[in-house]
C-alpha cells in the first residue's frame, strides 16, 4: 500500500457509502492508494474489496446501522443514491427517502463521529432544470449538506459530477449502454439529440480527484468534476462505431429526451461551484478501448453460460 504523507496523516479513516457502485468502488480504491484505512458500506458485499478495506453490509435508511458504522471515521463520503435519472422519474417516493433522507442519515452520522470531513457526491445535473426528480433530490441534499456546516461546523465538499465512464459500471451508465449495444446488436440508440453535448470523464480520474479535494484548501467548496473533452453524442457515438471491426448503425429517439439537457445544465443556479481538472487524465479514445474489452469479457462470459444450461422440458408459458 502506497502512503501519501503530505495528503493523508498515518492511521486516519475514511467511510464510503455506495462502496460497491461504480463511482464509490473506485474512491475507495483510490483512498486506499493513499494510505488512508477504508470501510465500504452497501446493501451488498462489494465484488471490488480490496486487501485492507473492511466491507460493512447495512442499509443506509437504517440511522443507527448509519451511526454506527460511522464511529471512530475522519471522512465520510455519501455515493449511496438513486443515480438513474429516469428511474428517479419514476420513482419520487423512493427518490426523495433514499436521496434527501438517506444523505441526512450520513450527515447526522457524520457530526455525532466528529468526523473532520463530509463529501456529498452531487450532479452538474443541480444546474439545471432537466433532470426530474433527480436532479431536485441533488438540490435538496446540497442544501441539507451546507445547512449542517452552519449549524454545526462540519466541514464538507460538494462535487457535482459530470458524465462519468470506465470499468465497473453497468447499464446505467451512457458509455456502458453505447458499447454493449455495439457489441451485442451492432447499433447504437441514444434517447436524446444527436447534438446533445457532454463532458466525459473517466471514473478514476474523478476519483482521483475526490481524494485530492480532502486537502484542507477545498474545505466547504462546490467543485464540479467533469472531463476536458466536450464532445456531441453523434461524435462518441461516431467514435465508437470505428473503434468496431464491424458496421455499427446509429440511431437517435428524440422524442425522449425530456429529462436529459442537450448542450448545458446551466439554468438554476445554485452557489457557485469551481470546475477542477488533472494536468493527466485518461484519453477518452483510450478509456473506450479499455471499457470495451471488459464489456466483450463479460458478455462472453455471459454467453458461455447460457450455452452450458441444459434446455428446459417445461413448456409453459
Amino acid at each position: 500500500m502506497t502512503n501519501n504523507a503530505a495528503c493523508t496523516p498515518i492511521g486516519k479513516t475514511a467511510i464510503v457509502f455506495g462502496a460497491s457502485g461504480f463511482l464509490g468502488s473506485h474512491v475507495a480504491d483510490a483512498l486506499s492508494i493513499v494510505g488512508y484505512q477504508v470501510r465500504l458500506f452497501d446493501r451488498s458485499p462489494s465484488p471490488f474489496l480490496k486487501h485492507g478495506q473492511d466491507m460493512i453490509t447495512g442499509d443506509i435508511m437504517d440511522i443507527q446501522q448509519v451511526i454506527d458504522a460511522v464511529k471512530g471515521v475522519d471522512v465520510v463520503y455519501n455515493f449511496a443514491a438513486i443515480a438513474d435519472i429516469d428511474e428517479a422519474h419514476n420513482k419520487p417516493i423512493e427518490t426523495t427517502a433514499i436521496n434527501v433522507l438517506g444523505n441526512t442519515h450520513v450527515l447526522e452520522a457524520a457530526r455525532l463521529a466528529n468526523a473532520r470531513r463530509f463529501v456529498f457526491a452531487s450532479s452538474v445535473y443541480v444546474y439545471s432544470e432537466s433532470g426530474s426528480f433527480y436532479r431536485a433530490s441533488k438540490q435538496a441534499s446540497e442544501r441539507f449538506t451546507e445547512t449542517y456546516h452552519e449549524r454545526y461546523g462540519l466541514e464538507y465538499n460538494i462535487l457535482r459530477y459530470g458524465s462519468l465512464y470506465g470499468r465497473r459500471s453497468d447499464q446505467r451508465n451512457g458509455i456502458y449502454r453505447m458499447l454493449h449495444e455495439a457489441i451485442k446488436h451492432r447499433s447504437i440508440t441514444y434517447k436524446g439529440s444527436s447534438n446533445a453535448m457532454r463532458e466525459y470523464i473517466h471514473v478514476e480520474d474523478a476519483a482521483r480527484m475526490s481524494v485530492q479535494i480532502l486537502e484542507p484548501e477545498y474545505a466547504n467548496r462546490h467543485l464540479i468534476l467533469t472531463g476536458q473533452e466536450k464532445l456531441r453524442i453523434r461524435d462518441v457515438m461516431t467514435m465508437i462505431s470505428e473503434i468496431m471491426p464491424w458496421p455499427v448503425e446509429l440511431h437517435f429517439d428524440e422524442a425522449n429526451s425530456i429529462h436529459h439537457y442537450e448542450i448545458t445544465p446551466y439554468a438554476f443556479q445554485p452557489r457557485i461551484g469551481r470546475k477542477l481538472v488533472l494536468n493527466e487524465h485518461v484519453d477518452l479514445g483510450q478509456g473506450l478501448l479499455d471499457c470495451l474489452r471488459d464489456i466483450h469479457k463479460d458478455i462472453e462470459h455471459a454467453d458461455e453460460n447460457d450455452d452450458a444450461t441444459p434446455a428446459s422440458s417445461d413448456n409453459r408459458a
